[in-house]
């Protein structure tokens, strides 16, 4: 018979762990690397650009149409797809802003680099940046929302030289601007969570009674035997690096998705990067810790850990949207493979041979993650 709330109880090590998930929402801070992060005029052009499918070069592909805000910035899909299929399942942009990498292989370190990354990429937008120039004076709306975040007007700083690219990436920085807007509210977790910080009786009493006992139990597996919080660590459940989940890295015959080993390689290439020539602050801290990433062997098929906030309503999951429900995820860590993961990799995952009550409290808990309003 499953244990009552009243029955449950959590170790002095497990209730910090518990407290280490908040408090939610943490506090905002601008990036540095963008100096137009907060500003309204650049949120107000980022929100237009978003949805406007001229962005890319057949004018028939939004950033919203992977995206979609009707399905928590997802698009519901196994794999995404542009103007061309894609070998990887869409992530939500819930919380982006706070991530330290972007994407699954973590192939740039700014949140503006990885929204002009889709509108270069021949199989996603196919764009320029002289094509953004075209669009923004094309539209007296969007040039003065333009001039009134940037200063200038679009494609003052055009040459044959640059081809629009300075442009290009105010438009990314306008993107982000609106993108660092997207931030859940508070779950039934996170008020758990407070509850148990105020409460001196180990969370025995008012907090417990708070807090579907289904979840609870599902809380008592993720802190305890399934050591969840290893990797899904802090308010945003996650460490915001990258690993080997065991899920294959195979796109076809003969083809493979390098993961992190072809995103840090992608990284070291890339112009849209905290300490590049576009950073508005390349000398920033973060910019000298994210610069001097080590290539490692393990890092080959190994994909960022996704936050868990919203995570019940964002499926397909894994990289590769091999997944198709939370269920068939947990079932995966209960029974994963280890003979399947990198032999000098992190050695955290085990199969946990979850029973299905067991299951269903863990998806309780993963529900209770999820704010009152989203879709």
């Amino acid at each position: 018979m499953a244990a009552s709330a009243a029955e449950i109880t959590f170790s002095s090590a497990q209730r910090a762990t518990i407290l280490s998930h908040g408090p939610w929402p943490p506090r905002i801070v601008a990036d540095p690397s963008n100096r137009v992060s907060g500003n309204g005029a650049a949120i107000a052009l980022g929100k237009r650009l978003f949805s406007d499918p001229r962005l890319s070069s057949t004018g028939t592909v939004s950033c919203a149409g992977c995206h979609d805000e009707a399905k928590d910035f997802t698009d519901g899909r196994r794999l995404a797809h542009g103007l061309m299929p894609l070998a990887r399942n869409t992530p939500t942009v819930w919380n982006v802003r706070f991530n330290r990498w972007f994407g699954w292989a973590g192939a740039v370190d700014t949140l503006w680099g990885a929204s002009v990354r889709p509108i270069l990429a021949a199989d996603e937008m196919a764009a320029t940046g002289a094509h953004a120039v075209a669009l923004l004076l094309g539209d007296g709306e969007l040039t003065n929302l333009f001039v009134s975040a940037f200063g200038r007007q679009p494609g003052a700083t055009f040459s044959n030289e640059t081809g629009g690219d300075d442009t290009l990436v105010a438009v990314g920085k306008a993107l982000a601007a609106y993108q660092e807007t997207l931030v859940t509210r508070r779950t039934p977790f996170d008020d758990f969570r407070d509850a148990l910080a105020r409460d001196s009786d180990n969370g025995d009493g008012a907090a417990m009674k708070r807090y579907p006992a289904a979840a609870l139990r599902g809380l008592k597996i993720f802190v305890g035997q399934g050591r969840c919080s290893v990797c899904h660590l802090g308010p945003l459940f996650t460490n915001g690096e990258f690993d080997d989940a065991g899920i294959s890295y195979f796109t076809g015959p003969g083809k493979v998705d390098k993961g992190r080993y072809g995103g840090i390689g992608l990284f070291r290439l890339s112009p849209f990067t905290r300490h590049g020539k576009y950073s508005d602050r390349p000398d920033d801290a973060m910019a000298r810790l994210t610069q001097g990433v080590a290539l490692r062997h393990r890092d080959w098929g190994a994909f960022r850990v996704p936050s868990l906030r919203n995570v019940a309503l964002t499926g397909p999951y894994m990289h590769n949207g091999s997944l198709a429900t939370l269920r068939d995820v947990v079932r995966h860590y209960s029974e994963i493979d280890v003979e399947r993961l990198h032999t000098d990799g992190s050695a955290i995952l085990r199969p946990l041979h979850l029973s299905p009550e067991e299951i269903d409290d863990l998806l309780a808990f993963l529900a209770s993650l999820s704010d009152r309003t989203s879709r």
